[in-house]
């Protein structure tokens, strides 16, 4: 169907998105004043792990424009957008490699962080599985990923104002209302009732296993004698 306004973001993939740019400051707000915010930063971390877990599935089962096959940035296609002859719909090629990558690095950032400690007395939920000198390890990938992330967000957002400043496309309004004005092509089909449920079982499966819930309790520290005199 040829159309002037087509449905492009479908609602899972709307909210994946804001919800996701909400935990990402709330993450990096937390993380850096730390304290009894650290706490916040923990459970935001599981939320996101949820979110992307939530993602993955979508981007194979999800309505057209959020699947990965659409806007996977191969070569030829970033090649094609660089010389001005791309004419898709949805992700551009370089925003399909900022999507992949940020995913990909808040995978590698949250996966670091159930492992992470902060020597005083927050640790990761899946901190006993692994020894003191990997869960430093990885907390030093966990601080180091946090500026990369930082840095990748702002870029992204540069990009966002950029295409709606100069080349008058906004990429706003459609994430927003699912809407895009002023294009042809095909509305986003697919997605639905029953992936979504499927999604959200597989979110909240892979925020039970990082919470940790599921591990033995540990034993109870040894009683203190009592001195005999």
């Amino acid at each position: 169907m040829i159309s002037q306004r087509i449905r492009l973001w479908d609602l899972p993939t709307r909210l994946f998105h804001w919800l996701l740019v909400l935990a990402f400051v709330v993450a990096i707000v937390s993380g850096q004043v730390g304290g009894k915010l650290i706490d916040v930063h923990g459970k935001i971390g599981l939320a996101i792990v949820g979110l992307i877990a939530f993602r993955l599935v979508w981007g194979f089962a999800g309505s057209t424009y959020a699947r990965f096959a659409q806007f996977f940035p191969t070569p030829a296609r970033i090649k094609v957008y660089l010389k001005g002859e791309w004419r898709g719909l949805g992700h551009n090629p370089l925003g399909g490699l900022s999507v992949f990558s940020l995913i990909f690095l808040l995978t590698v950032q949250v996966a670091s962080g159930l492992f992470a400690n902060d020597d005083i007395a927050f640790v990761g939920p899946l901190y006993e599985l692994v020894s003191k000198v990997l869960s430093d390890r990885l907390t030093g990938i966990h601080h180091l990923l946090s500026n990369v992330l930082i840095a990748l967000v702002v870029l992204h957002v540069v990009a966002v104002a950029f295409h709606g400043h100069f080349k008058k496309d906004d990429l706003i309004k459609p994430m927003l209302t699912g809407w895009k004005e002023g294009v042809s092509g095909e509305p986003a089909r697919g997605g639905g009732l029953k992936v979504s449920i499927v999604a959200l079982i597989v979110a909240a499966a892979a925020v039970y296993g990082a919470s940790g819930a599921w591990l033995p309790e540990p034993p109870p520290p040894p009683a203190a004698e009592t001195p005999i005199w």
